[in-house]
Order: structure tokens, then sequence, then C-alpha cells
């Protein structure tokens, strides 16, 4: 059983993957697992599955799938200094706790 922690990356945030074989590629995070610690990033880790058709009106083929990748593998982008960053925490103007580049301070 593993532990959930609290995970530094949320949906809709964009990641570059740091190793494996879609080293460099970046992708908006489309699903999140916590209790795995993995996410699924779009055009990342694609899979082939092959569908039958289980109607007479729907096709069978292959399709391709965004297959889960471990956080530990993937950075949150920066968009102002156009680099992968860790997170720092803050609080904004308004208050709000919000997440802060490393690199530059930015708020992302």
């Amino acid at each position: 059983m593993k532990k959930i922690n609290s995970m530094h990356i949320k949906k809709g945030d964009t990641v570059i993957i740091n190793t494996g074989v879609d080293k460099g590629k970046k992708g908006k995070v489309m699903n999140t697992s916590p209790a795995d610690l993995t996410i699924t990033v779009e055009g990342v880790n694609i899979k082939t599955k092959h569908k039958k058709a289980r109607k007479a009106k729907e096709q069978a083929g292959i399709i391709k799938i965004e297959g889960p990748v471990s956080l530990s593998n993937a950075n949150l982008f920066c968009s102002k200094c156009n680099k992968a960053t860790r997170t720092a925490h803050g609080i904004n103007k308004n208050g709000k706790k919000v997440r802060i580049c490393k690199k530059c301070g930015a708020e992302i």
C-alpha cells in the first residue's frame, strides 16, 4: 500500500517529462491519480489498444490512448522562464495560497 502524498502537479498544468522514452516532451495534464501517484499527460506514453466492435454499428480497430506516467518522472513547466521547475508555496496579494516557481518567482 502506497502512502498518499500531496501532489505538486494538478489537472490542467503543463509538465515536461524528464525520464524515459518520452524525455523532453511537454504536455497538458489530463488526469491525476493521487492513490497511485500517477498522472496522464496528453501526447505522452502512447499505448495502442485493440478495440472490438460490440454492436453492428460500432467500428472495430486499433486506437491510441495515453497511459499513466509516474509523478516523479514529470516536472512542472513555468511559462515565464520556459523551464522545468519545482514549486514553492506562498500567498498572493489577495491572501490566496498559490504555487510559485522556484527559479523565477512567478506565480503558477
